[in-house]
């Protein structure tokens, strides 16, 4: 199978991770269509591909899509992603992450879809037990997004028993950074990720951040992260396409670059990039924050030949900041 013949339907495509991996598709001359309901998405994010707006839930669309563009592959990303959200109203997710996606995958069952890759995340894991979380770590959410995405890989599982829908779901860290050349970014309204936020206060774009939490069981006392640039993110939902399109086994990886970063770590790097210090007001923490996630991807290095371009945080806080300051 050739996946550059092949459509491929980008399910919340007009999103931060979904448009960076449309563009990346795009350049290398892969056949794509996203579909988006611009609930959290943006139009102009869209670039060199159609745009059809419309839910990730309706049946009756998405199989119009499979049937009019010939789609054999599909990427969904169309999910919510707050923590704290998710928190707050949980059945907002349980709706739109795990019903809105039965109803797209039912569609896909019965269109004759051969592959589907899923955006997931590390949340799954919870608290993490070891000091880098691989693949067989145990799968413990400690949040209603985290539970949310699990019970998605779960089903998957048993789809491909019943219908043999083939699956790779990508299971990421902190996705960070914005397109080298400055066209796209990381745009959420309203924005929740420590990076963007951290560099529209030294922007002075926004009042001072709001950093939660000093005492987690840290070196510095604030949570640890590993930070992975959203284009290196676009590259893995690529290769394993490629995977699925060669005839590989569904499987699951983590995609991450091993090393952690405190919040004050991030902090310092905004400050060197912005020739001053962030302004910052220190508070209580947040429900749903494990003190560490880090990731162990060595399996999506080994069986996808995934090799992250930009691994070193500064490169990350210099192309956000590129796109941040480009906005104005």
């Amino acid at each position: 199978m050739n996946t550059e013949q092949d459509t491929v339907l980008v399910v919340g495509g007009a999103g931060y991770i979904g448009s960076h991996t449309v563009r990346a598709m795009a350049d290398l001359g892969r056949r794509v269509v996203v579909l988006d309901n611009l609930s959290t998405g943006h139009a102009q994010a869209v670039q060199k591909a159609p745009l059809v707006v419309g839910d990730a839930g309706d049946v009756q669309l998405v199989t119009q899509l499979v049937r009019e563009h010939a789609v054999r592959w599909v990427i969904h990303f169309a999910s919510f992603s707050q923590v704290v959200q998710s928190m707050a109203d949980p059945a907002l997710y349980y709706q739109n992450n795990v019903a809105r996606t039965v109803d797209l995958l039912y569609a896909l069952c019965h269109a004759g879809v051969r592959g589907f890759v899923f955006s997931s995340t590390a949340a799954i894991f919870g608290d993490p037990v070891t000091e880098l979380i691989d693949e067989a770590h145990p799968k413990n959410p400690v949040n209603p997004y985290g539970r949310t995405k699990l019970l998605v890989e779960q089903m998957l599982g048993d789809l491909e028993r019943a219908h043999g829908l083939r699956s790779i779901c990508l299971r990421y860290f902190n996705a960070a950074g914005a397109h080298p050349d400055g066209s796209l970014g990381e745009w959420h309204e309203p924005e929740s990720h420590l990076i963007p936020l951290a560099i529209m206060a030294a922007l002075g774009q926004r009042g001072p951040l709001q950093v939660y939490g000093s005492d987690y069981p840290t070196p510095d006392g604030t949570c640890i992260r590993d930070y992975v640039h959203v284009m290196d993110l676009a590259l893995a939902h690529v290769q394993a396409l490629d995977r699925l399109a060669e005839g590989g086994n569904s499987d699951a990886f983590n995609l991450g670059n091993g090393a952690g970063y405190s919040v004050r770590e991030v902090l310092d790097i905004v400050g060197v990039q912005a020739g001053r210090p962030v302004p910052a007001e220190w508070t209580g923490r947040r429900p749903g924050d494990p003190p560490r996630l880090v990731a162990n991807a060595a399996r999506a290095r080994a069986m996808l030949g995934w090799q992250p371009r930009y691994p070193d945080l500064r490169d990350i806080v210099a192309h956000a900041w590129r796109w941040h300051a480009g906005r104005g």
